[in-house]
């Protein structure tokens, strides 16, 4: 029973640090960027109060989710800091309470909290992601010049069921041309027909593809074959609708990477990219378990008690870690590591030094 209200006791006032930790994190990082586009928005578009409201509350879950394994790391520093400065984590062990007994609602805390990240990470922040664009897009940009844009990718999904995809190497804005396109209609989840052009241009209603060959697929081979001259695109969406239609990466669940990742690897195109980014919808949550470990420890070495140093170490430990990771996503992308080991190469570290810190605490 003792033990239960130690946990609880434990738990109760790293949670309510941690929740610090979030507000805190947030703060800085909607003073460095959020507002800083607010402003952008409002001076150079004259964006209204609603749409900039708007934009605020969609901009908060992509926030939120970054700030969890700061929050994390700064809630165990302070908490075991402030806990061995009032002797209260000699009392314990006194109690022949173990060190791991000690550290153990913590790092469950750590747990649920990256669990949480992942869910909140597939759930929330890439429906809020795409709120925000398109807000942007459609409230503040408005009528702004088209970009030249990669990889365009439009489904065609009836009753759950893939219809018909297209897919273009490239949009080139300039010249209103869809460029090495592909049409696969489906049936039952089968390609049945392949359209594939060298490119499609807009003629100001429709699309119309040229240069191109058409292909019947039966039992996965190619029955029939003939080229064309010219033929119309039979997709509807305008360049604009076509270009906003495409979502960025942080827009995307991971189910939707994944199929994204599926359609470019159909195409031969280089999908390291996305496969990165993929893997570490795990490995930044998981951070929150590594960032625990390593902050258990550190809090109880001596002169931790100040919030201040417990901040600063915290920042320390912050930037190391995003310098890793900014490395192993290098690495990923770059093909010299598989992008699925890469990306785990800063919570791998963390876990070594973690685990070393936890060791020597223990003694």
């Amino acid at each position: 029973m003792r033990v239960r209200l130690l946990d609880k006791y434990i738990f109760k006032e790293v949670f309510f640090t941690f929740l610090f930790g979030v507000c805190a994190f947030s703060a800085v990082f909607i003073g460095s960027g959020t507002l800083y586009r607010i402003a952008r928005f409002i001076t150079e578009y004259g964006a209204p109060i609603t749409s900039i409201i708007k934009i605020f509350v969609y901009s908060l879950p992509g926030i939120v989710m970054y700030t969890f394994p700061m929050s994390m790391l700064l809630a165990a520093l302070l908490t075991f800091g402030r806990l061995s400065a009032s002797s209260e984590i000699t009392a314990m062990r006194s109690c022949g309470i173990s060190f791991q007994r000690i550290a153990s609602p913590v790092l469950l805390l750590g747990l649920a909290v990256s669990i949480f990240s992942i869910a909140f990470n597939e759930y929330v922040v890439p429906w809020a992601n795409n709120a925000y664009q398109n807000v942007v897009y459609y409230e503040i940009e408005g009528n702004t010049n088209i970009q030249s844009t990669d990889h365009i990718i439009l489904k065609e999904i009836d009753n759950g069921e893939i219809q018909r995809l297209m897919y273009a190497r490239r949009y080139d804005a300039e010249t209103q041309t869809l460029q090495n396109v592909t049409l696969q209609l489906f049936e039952k989840g089968e390609v049945t027909y392949v359209e594939n052009a060298e490119y499609a241009k807009w003629q100001g209603s429709q699309w119309t593809m040229y240069q191109g060959i058409i292909y019947e697929i039966a039992d996965g081979n190619a029955d029939h074959t003939m080229r064309f001259a010219s033929q119309t695109l039979p997709v509807k969406a305008s360049p604009r609708q076509i270009v906003r239609e495409q979502k960025k990466p942080e827009e995307l669940t991971m189910k939707e990477i994944r199929q994204q990742i599926g359609i470019m690897r159909s195409q031969f195109v280089d999908t390291r990219k996305m496969e990165t980014e993929l893997y570490q919808r795990v490995t930044i949550p998981m951070a929150s378990l590594i960032f625990a470990l390593i902050g258990v420890p550190l809090g109880l070495q001596p002169n931790r008690s100040s919030s201040s140093k417990g901040f600063g170490i915290s920042l320390i430990i912050i930037f190391i870690y995003y310098v890793l990771m900014t490395m192993s996503g290098a690495i990923a992308q770059s093909g010299a590591l598989n992008p699925a080991y890469a990306v785990w190469i800063p919570n791998l570290v963390g876990l070594i030094i973690g685990g070393y810190l936890m060791r020597n605490a223990a003694r």
